[in-house]
């Protein structure tokens, strides 16, 4: 019979896994809405623009390139880290081509809503399992404890930053982005609320 201990962490691997399995999901209802996506996912999408590759492949190499800015930082690699990296593109990219075609407004509208939900419900489950930041947190945190400054003037930084290189390359900005920026930080927050993830942890993606 499995340890306690291990079957605690096969639970929170099983439980990371999942996250991110729909996460990506979330992460691709985003995208086909067409209405604007995250500051991330236009500088990945800017990225799928300019070389060809597919939105999930371009956010791994987006986080592939962030993780590798990790190490000036000395931010500590998890389990969850590396896996966050490498899967939810691959899962976006997996569940993109089972999302039916949508020309209605209000009904991208609708399918952005709900993504953003689904986005955030996962993110504090994933969260929960403590395997480690996700790459994008982790460099804000780094940067912000280099430099010295409050995490949301360094994150405000990074995203105007990403949002403005991604736009350039053909990302597209549109209404979702204002939207995912005004409502997604209190979702998250009663997502980890939810799975029990102490207030004073950040959103990881």
């Amino acid at each position: 019979m499995p340890s306690k201990s291990s079957q605690s962490f096969a639970y929170r691997f099983t439980k990371l896994n999942v996250g991110l399995f729909i996460y990506g999901l979330g992460i691709a209802m985003l995208v086909h809405s067409n209405i604007g996506i995250p500051p991330w996912d236009v500088f990945a999408q800017g990225i799928s623009a300019q070389t060809g590759w597919t939105f999930g492949w371009s956010t791994v190499a987006v986080s592939v390139i962030v993780l590798i800015c990790w190490l000036p930082l000395r931010q500590r690699y998890g389990i969850g880290t590396v896996l966050n990296g490498l899967l939810i593109g691959v899962w976006c990219d997996v569940w993109t081509t089972f999302l039916p075609t949508i020309d209605v407004y209000w009904m991208r509208v609708a399918e952005f809503i709900i993504a953003m939900f689904i986005v955030a419900l996962m993110t504090g489950m994933y969260i929960s399992t403590n395997f480690g930041k996700g790459p994008r947190d982790g460099i804000m945190v780094g940067t912000a404890e280099l430099l010295g400054w409050p995490f949301w003037i360094v994150r405000t930084m990074f995203e105007v930053t990403v949002l403005t290189i991604g736009i350039l390359m053909g990302g597209k900005f549109g209404e979702g982005t204002i939207i995912f920026a005004v409502c997604i930080g209190y979702l998250m927050q009663r997502s980890m609320k939810l799975f029990g993830v102490p207030s004073t942890k950040r959103p990881k993606k």
